[in-house]
């Protein structure tokens, strides 16, 4: 027997919308691609051949087009994965959930999902300007450990190899780290050849999560030198964000096709940053377009 949603638990807006997103079922395409800024919504757009709406709510801004003969959505998530999971708790919702009766519908959507982002490369081969593409996400945020069959999907040795590493079995104060595979289709077609296909940590905040230090003294000093030191399998962290786990973990339990793809813009290891990185953003969304 199929599911029925309280509207204390899929809230509806009174025009039909889903509650945070103001989306409607029919304004989603199948293939959608997530950017943290809603600035960037309109860039992702500027490429499409023509536009069926455009729909804008607190940081959540969304258009909707095609693009070579595709269906595609643009959405803005902001910053951090809380805001992952409105937006994918959301999207899924309106694929697979009937508005009218609340009910889960029959027959389920695999929606297809790439975050393009920016991120800190954390290894030597991973400079500014380098594309990755996360075919492992850490989730240091926690997010993924409150749904039911997180072991099920994450890859549990690689957690515990890295507890180790980190010195924080036993330790209350630690997070408790979950790694998710993204899908393997989704990861060959977009990266194709010319990404680099690493392990990302998606990390609870931009400071003192990512051994930023300003002027609150950091718990673990060393973290950042232990985490560009892990080697699990041949593979090393090559950089940081703040997303991409919970959007690689939801879409596993929701039954969805997921990766994140990011921009270079500071490499932690030679202390180099670049602000003016717009035209290779555009770059890689042009790319993501062909691909996805």
């Amino acid at each position: 027997m199929k599911e029925y949603f309280a509207p204390s638990e899929l809230i509806i807006n009174e025009d039909g919308s889903v509650f945070h997103l103001h989306l409607k079922p029919e304004q989603l395409a199948d293939k959608v691609i997530l950017v943290g800024d809603p600035g960037r919504v309109a860039l992702v757009a500027s490429h499409f051949d023509t536009k069926e709406c455009e729909v804008e709510s607190r940081e959540f801004k969304t258009i909707t087009g095609s693009y070579k003969g595709k269906r595609i959505t643009v959405t803005s998530t902001g910053i951090g994965c809380d805001n992952i999971d409105i937006v994918m708790n959301e999207l899924d919702a309106l694929a697979n959930i009937d508005f009218g009766t609340r009910y889960e519908k029959e027959n389920l959507k695999s929606l297809e999902i790439v975050r393009i982002g920016t991120c800190g490369g954390l290894q030597p081969y991973t400079p500014v300007g380098t594309f990755i593409c996360s075919e492992i996400s850490v989730g240091f945020d926690g997010l993924l450990n409150f749904y039911e069959g997180r072991n099920a999907v994450c890859d549990l040795p690689l957690e515990r190899a890295l507890l180790n590493h980190l010195g924080w079995t036993g330790n209350m104060c630690a997070p408790a780290p979950y790694a998710i595979h993204a899908d393997s289709e989704m990861v060959e077609r977009i990266a194709a050849k010319d990404m680099v296909r690493g392990i990302t940590v998606a990390c609870g905040g931009f400071f003192g999560p990512q051994g930023r230090k300003l002027r609150i003294p950091l718990a673990d000093p060393h973290q950042n030198e232990k985490i560009e030191s892990f080697e699990y399998q041949g593979r090393r962290i090559t950089n940081f964000e703040m997303e991409s786990s919970a959007l690689a973990g939801l879409a596993r339990l929701q039954g969805h096709k997921a990766t994140t793809v990011c921009l270079v813009i500071a490499n932690r290891v030679a202390k180099e940053a670049n602000t003016g990185y717009k035209n290779q953003i555009d770059d890689l969304i042009k790319s993501v377009l062909e691909r996805i």
